[in-house]
């Protein structure tokens, strides 16, 4: 003899519920598990792809740059750089960024360290350094090249910066990156005995690099 066992539509009714009730806790934890992966994934791609900064050089100004011995270099140099963040989801902190001057691939300025800052969503800031050099030695073939070029009316100098900075996105910041940034200026040379300053001959965009 063997006992039978019945289940009431009502108990049916009730497991149904409990399997329907677990199956959507399961579907709701994959699907946030699903969005939090993607979240992550998208986070990352934006710290991984931004988009370098820009940055373009709008004036220089030469005030000296003179030989003081057969070896060395004094100048003076006055240049505005204009930095733009193009991304429209993307903070950059510059925590180091230093500016000088180079030509013919010799520095011919020191170092001048520009304050760290913040540079937002798409903002644009405007960078201005005094560059000076004093007794900065150089190559012999240094005083040729200066004359050459100004004979020929017109002197390339290079604006250089380089630094760290870090990428921004919501709350999250990323490690330190090296950049550095390129500027050319054609600078005309003062006519005769004029003593006023060189001047950038028009506004260059500069290369960049991070």
């Amino acid at each position: 003899m063997s006992l039978l066992v019945t289940t009431s539509p009502k108990d049916c009714s009730k497991k149904g519920f409990r399997l329907n009730k677990l199956n959507k806790k399961i579907l709701y934890s994959l699907f946030s598990l699903l969005v939090s992966i993607l979240s992550v994934v998208f986070l990352i791609w934006l710290v991984l792809h931004p988009t370098k900064p820009e940055f373009y050089l709008r004036d220089t100004a030469v005030y000296e740059l003179s030989l003081a011995s057969p070896r060395l270099l004094n100048s003076t140099i006055q240049a505005t750089v204009v930095s733009k963040n193009p991304n429209s989801h993307v903070g950059i902190y510059y925590d180091r960024l230093r500016a000088y001057a180079a030509y013919k691939g010799q520095q011919i300025t020191g170092d001048s360290e520009l304050p760290p800052f913040y540079q937002g969503h798409q903002d644009i800031n405007i960078l201005s350094s005094s560059l000076y050099g004093i007794a900065m030695p150089f190559a012999p073939s240094f005083g040729y090249h200066v004359s050459r070029d100004q004979t020929a009316g017109r002197l390339y100098l290079e604006l250089k910066l380089d630094g760290k900075l870090r990428w921004k996105v919501g709350s999250w910041v990323s490690g330190s990156y090296r950049i550095d940034v390129n500027c050319v200026a054609v600078i005309v040379p003062r006519p005769g005995a004029d003593p006023g300053p060189m001047s950038l001959v028009q506004g260059t965009h500069c290369s960049t690099t991070v």
